[in-house]
């Protein structure tokens, strides 16, 4: 709960709740309430809730809520540094010298999502006895809706944080006192994974057929799929091997179900095959020569067969994601705030001859994910990119590729929390980690197929740039694989600072972090390796605004200041 919940929503949460807030996810979403009511007489039939449940999804699509999954989940790791008009507050976080008083330390936003989804756990019951229309049913799942919400609400926090303050209550009015102290890191993942396992049967499977035209969004809303794709994720951080590969097998069940559907329905798919048992999105598809078409479809269209769950954009909405907009391209300007540094992106990365090269000669994830402007300077198209085309034939350095590629020209790229890649790569972690008999070999493989797609190659023949005699005889080259594709999978989608953090979690030190990390500092190297070895730097500091309204708060040791210490005594 937020420290000191009556600044930020109580004091106006029904002028929240009833605002005409607009998504275009589907006609659910487009329900919306009248104005200015008084909060006893609001909740009284179902499109109250569905109005509400809009606004949940609403907050999550914010521009302070966009911006933080990169922020926090991947700023500092060796996948970003600075472009061009890099604002200040920014700057800093590259430099490691993040202080209390930078913007993003603020954490409201999250904390007016995960009041709205309390809140609407709260009355969905109640209205649910008073409207005849309204059925359990869809009570139930609006609040797996909700809690899911609310759940990956403070999942980013706990990991940007570590000691978070926690409540289920909603604020409703102002006699409530909603001075908390901070929870525990463990103690917030527990309740929220027993909180998910309470809901997980009640969420939808899916909300259209995957036939119908309104098939897209059963990956924009909250299905029974990405209840147990968050659960894995959650369970994987607590250290449950067993519960993340059980959560991870059914997802990728699913989408096999899915395949197999789809095969009976259309009898073959030029898009989608199966590799080694895996159905996934193709690179280059069977009746093309170029390659390109797994980055147009997850990223570029949205919504693709791969998709768990996604925030959807239109151009046609209020909302746009101004992370992508803003940060990525900032500006029209290809060059955006936030470009990859050197060691990742430069002019021969395709030959692989670089001893520190994360992508290797035929690896599309590099082409479809940052893009040689000019001289030395490269520029994140991840998720700005809606189409691009290459060949990999005869591929020694970037200017070989004969890429082609059409920007978006608006803010309507869609945000990706799961997708399928994220399930093999989390029960490879689950497996290498439990490390029992064939569990490495069985991780190599799942690791491999992810590596295979992105190397599709002009040819289709699906070659790999693992060998498997490099890794499978040891547990710890087992996990610098798994963080490498992971790296190389979901560079810039907000992941790469939560896995270097859950590692170092995991080691009881930061030396793996310091090691990755440091490698895109061209100066004060050392000293950069120096400050992050501490434990706790690795996370953020509570706001200095927090801190004043909450005496319950304690600030974070690595970041106390003199003024600091006099709040926090």
């Amino acid at each position: 709960m937020i420290t000191y919940i009556k600044k930020y929503i109580a004091a106006g949460f029904v002028g929240c709740a009833v605002c005409a807030v607009t998504t275009s996810c589907s006609d659910f979403l487009e329900i919306l309430p009248l104005n200015d009511v008084v909060l006893e007489n609001y909740w009284t039939d179902k499109g109250d809730v569905e109005s509400v449940m809009n606004s949940c999804y609403e907050t999550l699509e914010h521009g302070d809520v966009l911006q933080r999954y990169a922020v926090w989940g991947e700023l500092r790791s060796d996948n970003m540094t600075h472009g061009a008009n890099v604002p200040n507050e920014i700057n800093e976080i590259l430099k490691e010298n993040l202080l209390p008083s930078n913007t993003y330390c603020n954490w409201s936003k999250f904390y007016e999502a995960i009041n709205r989804c309390n809140i609407l756990c709260h009355y969905a019951p109640k209205v649910q006895a008073i409207d005849p229309n309204y059925t359990e049913e869809e009570m139930r799942a609006n609040v797996a809706e909700a809690t899911w919400i609310r759940s990956l609400s403070y999942f980013y926090l706990i990991r940007t944080f570590r000691d978070v303050p926690y409540s289920t209550e909603p604020s409703i009015d102002d006699t409530q006192n909603y001075i908390l102290p901070a929870m525990p890191f463990n103690q917030v993942l527990d309740s929220l994974i027993y909180s998910l396992e309470t809901v997980k049967g009640d969420a939808v499977r899916r909300y259209y057929t995957d036939e119908s035209p309104s098939a897209w969004q059963n990956s924009c809303r909250v299905t029974r799929w990405a209840v147990y794709a968050l659960l894995a994720d959650l369970y994987l951080w607590k250290g449950d091997w067993d519960n993340a590969i059980r959560y991870c097998d059914l997802v990728i069940d699913y989408k096999k179900l899915q395949f197999e559907e789809l095969l009976e329905r259309e009898g073959n798919v030029n898009n989608i095959d199966l590799i080694d048992s895996i159905p996934m999105i193709l690179d280059h598809r069977k009746d093309m020569r170029t390659c390109g078409n797994a980055y147009n479809e997850i990223f570029g269209d949205g919504n693709s067969f791969e998709s768990i769950i996604e925030l959807y954009f239109d151009r046609n909405q209020t909302q746009k994601n101004t992370l992508v907009s803003d940060y990525y391209g900032y500006n029209n300007d290809l060059l955006g705030r936030i470009t990859p540094p050197s060691f990742l992106a430069n002019k021969e990365i395709a030959t692989g001859s670089d001893k520190e090269s994360v992508f290797k000669k035929f690896d599309g994830r590099a082409y479809s994910s940052f893009y040689n402007t000019s001289g030395d300077n490269f520029a994140i198209t991840k998720y700005n990119f809606t189409n691009v085309s290459y060949l990999t034939e005869s591929v020694n350095k970037f200017s070989d590729l004969n890429f082609s590629y059409t920007r978006r020209s608006s803010g309507d790229a869609n945000w990706i929390f799961y997708r399928l890649s994220d399930m093999l790569l989390i029960k490879a972690e689950a497996l290498i980690e439990r490390d029992g008999e064939g569990d490495r070999e069985n991780a190599f493989t799942l690791i491999n197929i992810v590596n295979k797609r992105a190397n599709d190659g002009v040819k289709q023949t699906r070659t790999t740039q693992l060998d498997p005699k490099s890794y499978v005889d040891s547990k710890s080259a087992m996990e610098d694989l798994v963080l490498e594709e992971r790296q190389r999978e979901f560079i810039f989608e907000g992941k790469r600072w939560f896995d270097l953090i859950r590692f170092a979690r995991r080691d009881g030190n930061n030396d793996r972090l310091v090691r990755l990390t440091a490698r895109k500092y061209k100066q004060n190297r050392t000293a950069m390796e120096i400050k992050l070895a501490d434990p706790n730097i690795i996370y953020f500091p509570y706001a200095k605004s927090e801190l004043k309204v909450n005496p319950l708060l304690k600030q974070n040791p690595a970041f106390l200041t003199g003024e600091d210490s006099e709040l926090t005594k």
